[in-house]
């Protein structure tokens, strides 16, 4: 019997939509962001990119770090997803 792929979890999903974010953020496309982390030398197809930002592939710790680094960005960023409304507001 195959493996069953391992469901991608709530902490795998906010980090595909703040890399989707950061990467609109900074105006690069998703062809523009794999050459980027592909140069830095994680390779990535952009179809692997949209993968991940349509959490269809799950990304790898490896491939965060790389996005992250591509971003100007620390990984944590990426994981640490949106800030609350109203969060630091006390």
């Amino acid at each position: 019997m195959p493996p069953r792929p391992l469901e991608i979890g709530p902490a795998g999903r906010a980090a595909a939509r703040a890399i989707e974010r950061a990467r609109i953020a900074r105006g690069h496309s998703q062809r523009q962001l794999a050459a980027r982390v592909t140069a830095l030398g994680r390779p990535m197809t952009f179809t692997a990119l949209s993968r991940i930002e349509r959490t269809v592939r799950r990304c790898d710790i490896d491939d965060l770090v790389a996005i992250a680094a591509a971003l100007g960005i620390s990984p944590q960023t990426l994981l640490a997803g949106p800030e609350p409304v109203g969060a630091g507001a006390m």
